[in-house]
């Protein structure tokens, strides 16, 4: 229907107004509002909707006046999971997604002409035509309202039930960011739904919403994290973005039927809280300097190893900012990406297409990677093609579910991997647990300091460090048992996670509370001397701090039981420890 010349002319016209093309084309005349629809639709492979518009009655009961007119949407038909709409623009996804939230049902959209539309909403409404001084011809800024707009008389309060669901969803996400919530936990109870936001690894009450908002809310969160909202009875995962001033923040949204039906789990992740390099992770100097001293040699598996939550990802982050990114090629193969790292090549695994942690591994060895992170070694053929490429040459970075340092080697040789690859592969094991830090604005007091939660604010890591050396690597290929292997360690320089983290009380960084909460359970700890509370090595006849012996034993070198009055091997009388 256009000439050159009149397409010349939109194009100038459109530099000026900023209009959508087949808009502007309209007003000027050069084609009719059906003419564009009609090609729009043919053009995304939509239906048209010619007029006149016949919405079906029980559609329009869905989709309140107001809703309708501001996003100029007309309901035209609905099954009991979807909803057929006439709309002018079928990708305002805002439009979309409004809808969805309000009916519950997938949208099926049509392109319909303007006007027939805007006319269409206002008798099936039974709204009174906009007055003709109020039509504009050209766009105006956000915030204006412009032609087919409703005044806040036309939107009769219709928005009412829906505005307040998105306002508390907003401030829930809003005040759980400001306070550093890892975690926003949104719990079905009796009717109403308890919210808790996670905070430096604590769970906390935030409040309670009414059940009356129970299903608005968690059918909003799955409208912004992409998900089915008429899905209730099997687990759904999604995510999208989150702003929140300067910070630009990530959602991990995971759903799950439970008894009392649907909770909700958001993640909130902080690319500004990543750290840039090893420095920032609360080693020691001792630590640090060897660890550091194993990636800069730019071979070998450097595993993390601890459980869900205890900073694995973060040391792994830490380690990469360590590497040359600018002159290696570093590729990350992850379970979801959590954060975007300039100058690595990340890639996100999608074991339901094929893609999996083994397959992505191959592939990337054949792109001439210098440096490997992997999200988490969950298998034997992830195991074995992590060892063997650092056998050839490559630094993988990797982590482990396990208690400590030594049992990271027992559980790579359990998953089947074999000896002499991981004698030969595996350079050094990161075992850590999180504390929380004493608040440096009150000293830990928490007297009315707005600054913490309990006295506390922020988290460190307290750490084991392992460095594969021969003795460990002999022990390997023997077959050796955890507690050899932990002994061979603690000989080549290991400390421990309880004496790291006694570092750090005596420093002043965390306190012995916090401590003992953390680590009161590992069973990689050691008994602690009743008389200094150093931790014991296996097998330890005293305390090497103070001398105080562990248990009695006779100067025979006979170990004595408690009601044991004489040595059985010597018949010396049997006397307490001192």
């Amino acid at each position: 229907m256009l000439t050159a010349d009149d397409l010349g002319h939109a194009l100038v016209a459109q530099q000026r107004t900023g209009e959508r093309l087949g808009e502007l084309v309209a007003r000027l005349g050069l084609a009719s509002e059906e003419a564009v629809a009609e090609s729009l639709a043919r053009q995304l492979g939509l239906e048209y909707a010619a007029p006149p518009l016949l919405p079906d009655p029980g559609a329009v009961a869905l989709v309140p006046s107001g809703l309708a007119l501001r996003r100029r949407i007309l309901p035209l038909s609905v099954t009991p999971r979807g909803i057929r709409v006439a709309m002018v623009d079928p990708l305002d996804l805002t439009a979309v997604d409004d809808l969805q939230f309000h009916t519950g049902r997938r949208v099926t959209a049509a392109v319909a002409p303007a006007c027939a539309l805007r006319e269409a909403i206002r008798l099936t409404y039974g709204l009174p035509p906009a007055p003709s001084s109020e039509r504009r011809e050209a766009p105006e800024p956000d915030g204006v309202r412009t032609e087919g707009e409703p005044t806040a008389a036309e939107e009769l309060g219709s928005l009412a039930a829906d505005g307040p669901v998105v306002r508390l969803v907003d401030q829930l996400l809003g005040d759980a960011a400001e306070a550093g919530a890892s975690d926003l936990h949104l719990e079905p109870r009796g009717s109403g739904l308890v919210i808790r936001a996670r905070v430096d690894g604590i769970l906390r009450m935030v409040t309670e919403v009414p059940g009356t908002e129970r299903a608005s809310v968690l059918s909003r969160i799955k409208v912004m994290a992409g998900m089915d909202i008429s899905v209730r009875m099997r687990p759904q995962d999604g995510g999208f973005r989150l702003v929140r001033g300067s910070r630009h923040l990530s959602v991990r949204a995971s759903t799950l039927p439970v008894e009392e039906g649907e909770k909700a789990v958001l993640r909130i992740l902080d690319p500004s809280q990543v750290p840039s390099g090893l420095d920032e992770l609360g080693l020691s100097p001792d630590d640090l300097a060897r660890l550091r001293a194993v990636i800069r040699m730019g071979r070998g598996v450097v595993l993390a190893a601890g459980p869900t939550g205890s900073g694995k990802s973060s040391t792994l982050f830490g380690a990469m900012g360590e590497v040359d990114r600018s002159r290696q090629n570093v590729v990350t193969l992850e379970d979801p990406i959590e954060y975007r790292v300039v100058g690595v090549n990340q890639v996100q695994v999608h074991p339901r297409a094929g893609l999996t942690f083994p397959a992505a591994l191959r592939a990337v060895l054949r792109q001439d990677p210098d440096v490997i992170m992997v999200g988490e070694i969950r298998d034997r053929e992830t195991a074995e093609i992590a060892m063997a490429a650092a056998v050839t040459g490559h630094l993988v970075l990797s982590t482990i579910h396990t208690t400590d340092a030594p049992g990271g080697i027992t559980r790579l040789l359990q998953m089947g991997v074999p000896p002499h690859l991981v004698a030969g592969g595996l350079s050094g094991i990161v075992a850590q647990r999180l504390v929380r830090v004493r608040c440096g604005d009150c000293g830990g007091r928490a007297d009315g300091c707005p600054s913490c939660h309990e006295g506390y604010r922020g988290r460190t890591g307290v750490f084991e460090l392992l460095i594969m050396d021969e003795a460990l690597r002999d022990e390997v290929m023997r077959g050796a048992g955890t507690e050899i292997l932990r002994k061979r360690a603690r000989e080549g320089g290991m400390g421990s996670m309880a004496s790291d983290a006694r570092r750090k009380v005596a420093e002043g960084v965390t306190t012995p509370h916090e401590v003992a909460r953390v680590l009161h359970r590992d069973p990689g700890s050691r008994p602690p001397c009743a008389r200094c509370g150093n931790e014991l090595s296996p097998g330890a006849r005293g305390c090497p701090a103070c001398g105080k012996e562990a248990e009695a034993v006779c100067r025979c070198g006979t170990r004595l039981q408690g009601d044991w009055r004489f040595c059985p091997e010597c018949l010396r009388p049997a006397t307490p420890p001192c």
